[in-house]
């Protein structure tokens, strides 16, 4: 099953199904939010997966993406994990990080989730001296999930893959990360992908509870990387039962996987700009790739193996305020 949320005038927009195309949807029936159908998906989602399957003999209206809200347009809670050790290794080298974290036990933090900025809106960000950075991630959002919740409990609570971009302002950082407090100015609000999709819509590449598929990253116009996203060292399924150690996880939740990288990200490309300047200051000496001007454009999306589209694309410029 896809989901999409349009616009209707409120802060949650109002939820739709898409076809499997991505080119018809349909308003939800039973339910008229992402937040609603979450909180109750037992008893919605049997009608929503009726209505999904008379897209596929051509009922609905065309779906035009670009109008899309996130499919999450707010969220309780938004929790980022950094589950690509090729990504921490390479940028520990490259800060000069003593790189000793307990292997056994993800990195992850809290973030921003009163919005997720729509695929195609512009971004604001108040000046591009803040070093203006995109990450493309995957993501899961889940129902409730109890604390204390098992590995293999925990991926039953996963009801929707979505793709996002995590947007970073490199030069703020390391000001925030020294003081021990965490991130606040240099993570603004996320970006999500128009559609949203039951993990079975993956087929194959759902292994795992990790998303076996290329996200391709374009900036500018031009092929930035094309990162798998399985080689996450710790699956959705085992950030989830981290999440939930010591609280309940409302439903709603989303999840993040960090920046998607690979090992053989000298071939593949990156998934941000930080990974490429830590790339050249190990091969070059110094960092010679700039982040973000306004004006540049970032578009992030992943299909299926036969091309298939997925989550639709996030297609993003970046604007000063």
């Amino acid at each position: 099953m896809r989901l999409a949320t349009l616009p209707n005038g409120s802060h949650d927009g109002r939820l739709h199904v898409v076809s499997r195309d991505n080119a018809r949807s349909i308003p939800a029936e039973v339910v008229t939010t992402m937040q609603a159908l979450l909180e109750d998906w037992d008893t919605h989602a049997p009608a929503l997966e009726a209505q999904y399957r008379t897209l596929t003999e051509g009922d609905g209206e065309a779906f035009d993406p670009a109008t899309a809200l996130a499919p999450m347009p707010r969220a309780w809670q938004w929790l980022d994990g950094s589950a690509y050790e090729s990504h921490g290794m390479l940028m520990a080298k490259v800060l000069g990080i003593d790189n000793h974290a307990d292997k056994t036990r993800p990195l992850m933090y809290q973030g921003l989730s009163d919005r997720f900025l729509a695929p195609t809106a512009d971004v604001p960000l108040p000046t591009e001296g803040d070093g203006i950075d995109f990450e493309g991630e995957f993501g899961v959002i889940c129902d409730a999930v109890p604390m204390g919740t098992d590995t293999a409990t925990a991926r039953g609570h996963i009801r929707l893959l979505v793709q996002i971009n995590d947007w970073s302002l490199r030069a703020v950082a390391p000001i925030e990360m020294r003081t021990g407090f965490g991130w606040i100015q240099a993570k603004p609000a996320c970006s999500m992908a128009p559609v949203a999709v039951t993990p079975d819509e993956l087929g194959d590449a759902w292994r795992d509870a990790r998303v076996d598929l290329p996200l391709i990253v374009d900036w500018n116009g031009e092929r930035f990387g094309a990162a798998g996203g399985y080689a996450m060292g710790f699956g959705f399924d085992q950030l989830i039962a981290h999440a939930a150690r010591t609280r309940n996880l409302v439903a709603g939740t989303v999840i993040g996987s960090g920046t998607v990288s690979n090992e053989n990200y000298r071939e593949v490309g990156s998934s941000c700009i930080a990974e490429k300047r830590g790339i050249e200051m190990l091969d070059e000496g110094e960092a010679r790739t700039g982040f973000m001007c306004f004006g540049d454009t970032v578009r992030m999306e992943c299909r299926t193996a036969d091309g298939s589209p997925l989550f639709g694309a996030i297609d993003q410029r970046v604007v000063g305020l």
